[in-house]
């Protein structure tokens, strides 16, 4: 498991001493939230696109984290090209039609095969 701190500024050198206790119900797992994601991305942006493994992040809400990746039929995984949360208590997917869109085009970016190189020529 892994607790992600995303507003913490801590000084340089700085000698710290973190001990988290959460007290929470899961309302799903990791690979219902990963489910989840991928659903989401088939019926709304394409068949290319799908979850990963996510992980737990406490914050405001506890969330799982889910990775979002690109394939290619030729190619097979290409990489990660963003996240999308879940709430790990409700199920609820947080994401926005803004956000979709932008996977959508991030995805049609990343796969396009690389342009031909026309050095030595």
């Amino acid at each position: 498991m892994e607790v992600e701190f995303s507003t913490i500024q801590l000084p340089k050198d700085a000698d710290i001493r973190i001990d988290i206790s959460i007290a929470a119900r899961l309302g799903i797992t990791a690979q219902t939230a990963q489910r989840k994601v991928s659903k989401l991305l088939l019926e709304q942006v394409g068949n290319l696109l799908y979850g990963e493994i996510p992980t737990l992040v406490a914050g405001e809400r506890l969330l799982w984290r889910v990775p979002v990746w690109l394939s290619s039929p030729k190619r097979g995984a290409l990489g990660q090209i963003s996240t999308i949360d879940v709430d790990a208590q409700t199920g609820e997917i947080l994401y926005s039609q803004q956000l979709l869109n932008s996977l959508s085009e991030q995805a049609r970016h990343f796969a396009q095969p690389p342009a031909p190189s026309t050095v030595g020529r």
